[in-house]
């Protein structure tokens, strides 16, 4: 099986794999090792073409990206070839792609390792290990596997790894974040509820009391991908997460929403159940408040309308501009200046 890494030529962090013609979306943080604040978190995306051999950039910050040392340009989207170098905001960090076969014999010997010209020892090294961790975590995996998990498929049963559950990846051994809601779900520790279709599971970093995240078995790594083939899916995800609160002990108390990310941080499709106190240590910031207080955040029943309507979800043109918009009470629509003002503002509305 062929597999794409992208690999930081200055060996500042280990391989990200890139998943086929899956958008994987890097930039300052924790799997860069990027502190550089001219580099958004959400720099550049990138979708490798297995067939095809190459990538797919797309600048997504504010700062210049850079392939070659020439700009990509915001929002355009340019072929990143094997041999050709990334610098990830102004011409700094430099990356590459990487291209490997992931195989093992019929005798269980280590995968091969992936080689590129322009690659030092360091990373073939830090390559090799990774295929040899994946590997031997799938087998492990397929060993575990009861027979009611056969429903899982490859991909939603792969150790490809998001944001709120990265520390699950990393105990997993695996990659970039953006994947990691996959890991999180095969963990039976973290399963709430499963059935055939879906597996509900804690939001890890919650953003109210209660915050349930609903995930199907089949992979579906975002809104855009959905279509009226997956009409009955949603359906079913929405009334699991109705399920989840009518069983909550706080259902008479509390007001619930359910819904989606416009455009969300993390691959795979989740349906979010929230209690509308929003009362958490997590919820640190204006972007965790408008994502979900605002339209960022699709209301569960009216995607199943649009997907009814239209045959796919359409996520308006600057959704993410509704991030940067000024705190506002969601009950009173009272403008508050700090988050810990807001939360301070709730209380009086939660009667605290």
């Amino acid at each position: 099986m062929r597999v794409c890494w992208l690999v930081s030529k200055d060996g500042m962090h280990e391989p990200i794999r890139l998943p086929h013609l899956q958008s994987v979306i890097i930039g300052r943080g924790l799997d860069t090792k990027i502190a550089d604040k001219k580099c958004s978190r959400h720099q550049v995306q990138l979708k490798a073409d297995y067939n095809k051999g190459y990538a797919f950039v797309k600048q997504l910050g504010v700062n210049p990206s850079n392939i070659n040392l020439e700009d990509v340009g915001k929002d355009k989207e340019v072929k990143l070839k094997p041999g050709q170098t990334l610098h990830i905001v102004n011409k700094l960090y430099p990356h590459i792609i990487q291209f490997a076969e992931d195989t093992t014999d019929q005798e269980g010997c280590s995968p091969k390792r992936p080689s590129d010209e322009h690659s030092t020892n360091k990373t073939s090294d830090m390559l090799s290990k990774l295929l040899k961790t994946e590997e031997s975590n799938r087998r492990e995996e397929r060993r575990k596997r009861s027979p009611e998990d056969g429903c899982m498929n490859e991909d939603s049963n792969s150790l490809e790894t998001p944001i709120n559950h990265a520390s699950v990846a990393e105990k997993k051994g695996s990659g970039h974040w953006s994947q990691a809601l996959k890991v999180s779900m095969q963990d039976p520790t973290m399963q709430l509820y499963k059935d055939d279709k879906v597996v509900v599971i804690k939001d890890k970093y919650p953003k109210a009391h209660y915050h349930w995240l609903v995930l199907p078995w089949v992979s579906i790594p975002s809104l855009k991908a959905v279509r009226s083939d997956n009409l009955s899916l949603l359906k079913h995800m929405h009334q699991v997460g109705e399920k989840m609160v009518s069983e909550c002990p706080d259902s008479g108390k509390l007001k619930f929403r359910l819904g989606y990310h416009a455009i969300p941080s993390m691959s795979h499709i989740h349906l979010h159940v929230i209690s509308q106190d929003f009362d958490s240590p997590c919820m640190k910031n204006k972007k965790h408040w408008n994502s979900f207080t605002t339209d960022y955040f699709l209301e569960s029943q009216d995607v199943i309308e649009m997907v009814e309507r239209d045959g796919k979800v359409i996520v308006k043109d600057a959704t993410t501009e509704l991030l940067k918009l000024p705190l506002v009470c969601h009950i009173c629509k009272q403008q508050q200046s700090t988050i810990p003002q807001l939360k301070e503002h709730l209380k009086k509305h939660l009667g605290h």
